[in-house]
């Protein structure tokens, strides 16, 4: 039975022995990285449909399968729980197989910091300390607008200062510039109550949440009372801020004659480049109020329903609020698990609606129009940045080796050791000419014995092991590779690509260190390419790039091994003087050889004397 088999087979009974409750699993690899995160009604039936027979199964998830070596479950008392825990992972651990959600810029929110006495500011992070955000704000002029209106009709604080009640009852403060032109009502010391302020930040949070009809009520009926006990002054006051409210709420488009609160979710109706776009309008009492979308990308092998799915589930897990209603334009997948997540949060029942006629099916289409533009932008910025466009230089590499096709995703391979010592092998990938790092590799060298350089059988072995890997994780396949080394190297790298069949199905060269020339295989005179052109350039920065990754690789290995050194078994022989030894020897092999002289002009008779006497002593008996 291989060793696939096997772990397959304890994957199956550990699934079969897994809770029937809900929860979250975690399918991990061999390295226990997670794979995939995802939740269940019924953790074992939700783990077992994944190892099911079904030829019908996308091809991501049986290369998911094929990769996990264990599955691990966290048992939740109810769905809500296991919805936040789910989406809490994925944000900490971010999973290579599930949906990529990310804003294509930091947007800003509007922060009510918890501390004593609240601040409002706008910020670009968040910080799970119990402070409440609001947004983010796509339009961050509409953001400062409705900060400035804040800032006009609330006498809030703008200071950093402690105020927790020690040092305001011991007297440390003094009131600012913003106390003295009635900007702020000196809480700092003791001219406004604790209570009195929470009032104020709780009509902040109506406001900003867009609740400007149930403000404007609390602001006139205290504006009543203090008319009724003669303080006209506050009464004024009162009265001007509703005024600032109800210009604020004029520049609001209204959607609905209903003071209703909703929620407006649509897909693009476009997937590119493995992205789409979700998108959120905001409606509180009938006034748009705000949107905010989010880039998905990853999401090859997961239709409409799972994605809006995912979007519902990343939104909600992460606002301060809940709506009336909830409008799609795509039903989700698991809609049960939201509707009772949203029900619990608000307190009543809340259904999810895809309008199909009528006013709200018109509405839902300008979302949807909205959420194809933002893709359509996401495009074009991909296209400003270059990576869609296709470069000069490999338009031109295409033609100076006569390739059948652009050479978009190229690899190159370099051998690197120190006299024959730790060799190690890279590979590098470069996308549209540009480095692509998250896909680089490095390897150790095994077949290769230290003290016995051999680039054309570790060129060999690393290449096999590439694309043994490739095919066995459906991976892509390059449109050329360079193999950093003339007609050897290129010989073995040829040799590797037949054992794993793959051979002929992209092309292959090697370039010559010394001279910069070109080989293909099977041709015994190199093919040169003119020195400043763009195709060279690009081959001699790749071949570069390799070199570096693979001197890097090997330095980390040297300095691994020399950190975990026998020779610091040796009485005598520390950090520093092993180092030494290292340097001048290659290996501990060569110290283990080395004259008595040599180790005695180096470190000393002393030390000299206990190297020796530590491999005598180690040697065999004869």
């Amino acid at each position: 039975m291989g060793k696939t088999s096997t772990i397959k087979n304890i994957l199956l009974t550990k699934v079969s022995e897994l809770p029937t409750g809900c929860g979250v699993y975690q399918f991990l690899d061999q390295h226990d990285r997670p794979l995939y995160i995802g939740k269940a009604k019924n953790l074992r039936s939700r783990v077992r449909s994944y190892f099911r027979d079904d030829p019908q199964m996308h091809g991501r998830i049986k290369l998911l399968v094929a990769k996990a070596v264990n599955v691990e479950v966290i048992v939740t008392d109810n769905e809500a729980e296991a919805l936040i825990l789910e989406n809490n992972l994925i944000k900490e651990r971010k999973p290579r197989y599930n949906i990529n959600l990310k804003d294509d810029k930091t947007y800003p929110y509007i922060c009510i910091k918890n501390e004593p006495f609240p601040r409002v500011f706008t910020t670009r992070r968040i910080i799970k300390d119990g402070s409440k955000y609001f947004g983010p704000y796509a339009d961050v002029r509409a953001m400062k607008r409705a900060l400035k209106v804040i800032r006009n009709i609330f006498k809030l604080r703008t200071c950093s200062l402690d105020l927790s009640p020690e040092p305001i009852e011991q007297g440390k403060y003094r009131v600012c510039l913003e106390y003295h032109i009635k900007k702020c009502a000196g809480p700092c010391v003791g001219y406004q109550a604790r209570l009195s302020y929470d009032e104020t930040i709780a009509q902040v949070e109506m406001f900003l949440n867009g609740h400007t009809g149930a403000l404007k009520q609390t602001l006139q009926d205290l504006m009543n009372q203090a008319s009724l006990e003669k303080e006209y002054e506050e009464a004024v006051r009162l009265r001007n801020q509703i005024d600032a409210i109800e210009n604020y709420g004029q520049r609001q488009k209204v959607v609905t004659s209903k003071p209703v609160d909703r929620d407006l979710f649509a897909l693009s109706t476009a997937r590119d480049e493995n992205a789409a776009v979700g998108i959120c309008f905001k409606v509180r009492e009938g006034k748009i109020v705000g949107r905010e979308h989010k880039i998905m990308r990853q999401i090859d092998g997961f239709d409409d329903e799972a994605l809006m799915q995912r979007y519902l589930e990343n939104y909600y897990t992460q606002t301060v609020f809940f709506p009336d209603e909830v409008f799609l334009n795509i039903q989700t997948s698991e809609s049960d698990t939201i509707i009772d997540f949203l029900s619990k949060q608000r307190g009543k029942k809340i259904h999810l609606h895809v309008p199909q006629r009528g006013d709200k099916a018109e509405l839902m289409r300008m979302v949807q129009a909205n959420a194809d533009l933002i893709l359509g932008e996401y495009k074009l910025e991909l296209l400003k940045r270059g990576e869609d466009r296709i470069p000069f230089a490999i338009k031109a590499l295409q033609e100076d080796l006569r390739l059948k096709t652009l050479p978009k995703r190229i690899e190159c391979f370099d051998i690197s050791h120190l006299g024959g010592t730790g060799t190690v092998a890279s590979c590098v990938v470069f996308h549209n000419g540009r480095p692509r790092k998250s896909d680089y590799r490095s390897y150790k060298i095994r077949r290769v014995a230290d003290g016995k350089p051999d680039d054309f059988l570790a060129m060999e072995e690393v290449v096999q092991r590439r694309f043994r890997r490739i095919q066995d994780e459906e991976g892509p396949l390059p449109d050329l590779i360079i193999v950093d080394g003339g007609k050897g190297q290129l010989s073995s790298a040829v040799k590797a690509l037949k054992q794993t069949d793959t051979y002929g199905k992209f092309p292959v060269i090697g370039l010559s260190k010394r001279l910069e020339e070109v080989y293909f295989p099977g041709e015994r005179d190199p093919f040169h390419i003119a020195k400043q052109s763009a195709s060279l350039q690009l081959i001699q920065r790749i071949r570069d790039e390799a070199h570096r990754f693979a001197i890097k690789i090997q330095r980390k290995q040297r300095k691994d091994r020399m950190l975990h050194s026998e020779l610091l078994n040796i009485p005598g022989v520390g950090t520093k003087t092993m180092q030494k030894l290292i340097r001048a020897f290659g290996s501990v092999r060569k110290v283990k050889e080395a004259d008595e002289k040599v180790l005695r002009n180096l470190v000393g008779q002393s030390i000299a004397n206990e190297i020796l006497e530590y491999f005598r002593d180690k040697a065999p008996s004869k």
